[in-house]
């Protein structure tokens, strides 16, 4: 993988991500076949997440993919405070408990592997890859990507609109968390909110109002856009500030 990643990213970067789509459907599928939520899912995101680790940790590209101490100012990011709101999302409609107590272990660890798997390939490898030919590009296309990735939960079963509504959000939330890395460069606030939003999701009350799904969709792409923004408008201060210092 390695001289791939060195010959070219982008192609590095996309196996990567193909791979991940394809083995947790697979593994997903299975695990439904076999009648105990994740119980395939879990191993196979455990060990993925090992592989990035290795990867990322032998080649000594932790900073590179964010892997590293958040580097700006705190007050420019609003303390992440945002992010609470966001986070919170699998718990605005109440808790409730909906599998044993197995499958919700497994569920978890399988959810706080994926949080991180999809920050480091999508945010990490495949913003990274396109990143200096051209910024805003490789912003665009990582948040969409990301979010057009959850188009691939129609094939387990989701309902149209409500996945469509999640492509939708989630292109929003992509764009925040890639905001977040490039003017923080760090990746560890996005994994760990993107990671609890996806562990929460297991204690989730179900939903089924349509309403309640377009102005729940609604709500986390305006603090996920206004976020991003903020962020924005803040930094580009704080860097004329910075530039000014140094004439």
């Amino acid at each position: 993988m390695y001289r791939l990643y060195k010959k070219n990213e982008l192609n590095f970067s996309l196996v990567w991500i193909i791979s991940y789509v394809v083995l947790f459907s697979v593994a997903d599928s299975f695990s439904a076949s076999l009648g105990t939520e994740k119980i395939i899912a879990a191993p196979v995101a455990i060990v993925f997440t090992l592989l990035l680790l290795v990867f990322v940790s032998k080649h000594n590209l932790k900073e590179k993919y964010g892997l590293c101490s958040f580097d700006g100012s705190l007050r420019n990011f609003l303390y992440f405070t945002p992010l609470l709101l966001i986070m919170s999302i699998n718990l605005w409609n109440g808790v409730t408990m909906k599998l044993s107590v197995l499958e919700t272990v497994l569920y978890i660890l399988s959810m706080l592997c994926v949080g991180f798997i999809e920050e480091i390939i999508f945010r990490g490898f495949l913003f990274k890859a396109l990143y200096n030919d051209n910024v805003k590009l490789a912003i665009v296309i990582s948040s969409v990507t990301f979010g057009i990735g959850h188009i691939v939960n129609l094939l387990n079963g989701k309902d149209l609109i409500p996945t469509l509504l999640q492509v939708c959000y989630a292109i929003a939330i992509g764009f925040l968390f890639t905001i977040i890395f490039y003017k923080g460069k760090s990746l560890l606030p996005c994994i760990i909110a993107h990671s609890f939003v996806n562990s929460s999701s297991v204690f989730a009350v179900e939903n089924s109002s349509m309403k309640f799904h377009i102005i729940s969709s609604a709500v986390l792409c305006i603090i996920s856009l206004s976020y991003a923004l903020w962020i924005l408008k803040k930094t580009k201060q704080f860097d004329e500030y910075e530039n000014n210092d140094r004439r």
